[in-house]
């Protein structure tokens, strides 16, 4: 058995004991020998293999499958560009806590700053993105035990530091493959035996095990409001659930876990000036990442507001650096002995003022003629069937149904909000789709859609997921006419630079690639659409000047239905 062959089948047994059960790989020379090592262990029914073409596609594959699964998935990629194609993937795990293992093929060291084809330097490509990185050293013959001991107790330490066992931190890990020819097998279908079989004696690697204690945050009868960002998930409803026991209010983002628990709308509720001054919390937990709304930043940078923060892992958001106090791991969540001080008709108000937003909201989308972005994302919540999967895109859809859907409990709602790029949205949804077990679904915009259209692409033999794509289709970057760019003084430039219309129909963009896809102009024809099963596109064209106006006019809708 060559060096190179013992080495990944050495290194593929590991993963497998260490419980990864999918993998990802996009075609190359120089991983051949990892490639066809993961190909034997599904061969072998030991885990399943996804294959894709595009090397970010790969990585946002893997990215939505640890994402759902809270699995370490490895993402296989050869030499050069291709390891830089991963970079996006793993910076958003970074930021959203993912277990994600990049595996980088690479020439050996002699091959290196010599102008070899497809080289460039790999070590340290990702930099702080990381939670760790190895370069591993070149596979050779003669020293078989103390390789082998090297390789298991490497890719332990890689799925250790991935699920963020020893630090409560998860997130990404980059393990650099340096391999030398020959890179096939000359043992075709051979089993590890003598010195590559299994763990030495001796050697012991294990999940670990977090021992924490914290004190609990501050108790006691105060306004207090509950803020849950997007974050690791099962902390969100926790969190949720101990907000309950103490009477406070929650203001949960869709991906937060705690979303079922929030008050509908609760950004307006909190752009709502008057009503937001009168109901200004004493205090503040912040759980997980809150990055949605500019009023939930705003509270958090109030002076007057107390900020505590309950950390899931050693880093914690603190966008506004106002945080007074930390508190954590989850486990260390507060929970106050006897009696719990509740402010009286505290909760009660927030409860009675989302739901007159919600009134409000509801008519305004209601009423209009026309099948608006702002009515999609609220339709698309309520039409879902329990139990089912939905996957937002960054950009306005995430924060469209922040804002306007109602509050579902009964759904299982992602998002890339870690770095909340738009790009691997759909292989993040058609990976998160795969492991999910059910229906699945997901809303981006046209731009989110088109930035990664060979996620669509599905190889021979790939599975087909039940996954229904929704598309508002506003022919270009539609949340910029709701930020600062969309104002006249820019007009001259804005259809340029920020509006940036594609003019492609997406129907037939979306068949092209195989997937079956429909458009449709109404309310009424969603909930027929939605029903028909994946792989599905389903495309609503609206316009970016008209949803800028309505996002207007729901936030005065609401300050007027609070003010009343």
């Amino acid at each position: 058995m060559n060096p190179s062959t013992a080495f990944a089948r050495v290194l593929v047994d590991e993963l497998v004991r260490g419980g990864v059960t999918d993998a990802v790989l996009a075609p190359g020379s120089r991983s051949a020998p990892v490639a066809l090592a993961l190909a034997t262990a599904e061969r072998d029914g030991r885990l399943r293999l996804h294959v894709r073409i595009d090397e970010r596609t790969a990585a946002f594959l893997a990215l939505g499958l640890a994402k759902a699964s809270g699995r370490p998935v490895p993402v296989l990629t050869t030499s050069g560009t291709a390891a830089a194609h991963l970079h996006a993937a793993v910076l958003e795990a970074d930021a959203s806590g993912v277990p994600l293992l990049a595996l980088t093929a690479d020439r050996p060291p002699e091959l290196r700053a010599t102008g070899a084809n497809q080289t460039i330097e790999q070590t340290g490509l990702y930099g702080g993105a990381v939670r760790w990185a190895a370069d591993a050293g070149v596979p050779e013959e003669g020293r078989e035990e103390a390789q082998n001991r090297y390789w298991r107790s490497l890719v332990a330490k890689a799925l250790l530091t991935a699920r963020g066992a020893l630090s409560g931190d998860p997130g990404p890990v980059h393990l650099n493959l340096a391999l030398r020819e020959p890179l096939l097998p000359d043992d075709e279908g051979a089993e590890l035996t003598g010195p590559w079989a299994g763990r030495p004696d001796g050697a012991r690697w294990t999940d670990g095990e977090r021992i924490t204690v914290a004190a609990p945050l501050a108790g006691g009868a105060e306004r207090t409001l509950v803020v849950v960002g997007d974050g690791p998930g099962g902390f969100g409803a926790v969190a949720a659930q101990a907000a309950t026991e103490h009477g406070w209010p929650v203001v949960a983002e869709p991906s937060s876990g705690a979303w079922g628990a929030s008050e509908r709308g609760g950004a307006l509720l909190l752009g709502a000036r008057d009503w937001a001054r009168e109901h200004r919390p004493g205090r503040v937990l912040v759980i997980g990442r809150p990055t949605l709304s500019r009023p939930v930043s705003a509270l958090l940078a109030d002076p007057e507001v107390r900020v505590e923060s309950v950390a899931a892992s050693p880093r914690w958001p603190d966008a506004t650096r106002s945080t007074a106090r930390v508190g954590g791991p989850p486990t260390g969540f507060p929970r106050m002995p006897g009696q719990v001080p509740v402010v009286a008709g505290w909760a009660g108000e927030w409860a009675a003022a989302a739901d007159r937003v919600g009134a409000a909201v509801d008519g305004l989308l209601d009423a209009r003629p026309e099948f608006t972005a702002a009515r999609l994302a609220r339709d698309v919540v309520a039409a879902l069937p329990s139990g089912a999967l939905l996957v937002l895109g960054s950009s306005t859809p995430v924060r469209d149904v922040d804002r306007l859907a109602v509050p579902r409990g009964d759904l299982t709602v992602l998002a890339n909000r870690g770095v909340a790029g738009i790009d691997g949205t759909i292989s993040t949804a058609v990976g998160a789709a795969t492991v999910h077990g059910g229906p699945a679904f997901a809303l981006m915009g046209d731009l989110t859609f088109l930035h990664d259209l060979t996620g669509l692409l599905l190889g021979e033999g790939e599975p087909a997921p039940d996954l229904t794509v929704v598309v508002p289709d506003n022919d270009g970057g539609g949340i910029f006419a709701q930020l600062e760019p969309g104002e006249d003084r820019h007009a001259r430039d804005y259809r340029r630079v920020f509006g940036t219309p594609h003019g492609r129909d997406l129907v037939a963009v979306a068949q092209s690639l195989g997937w079956a896809a429909t458009q449709i102009s109404s309310p009424a024809e969603l909930p027929g659409a939605l029903a028909l099963g994946g792989p599905r596109v389903v495309v609503v064209r609206t316009d970016q000047r008209a949803e800028a106006a309505l996002a207007v006019e729901l936030r005065a809708a609401a300050a007027d239905a609070l003010a009343a």
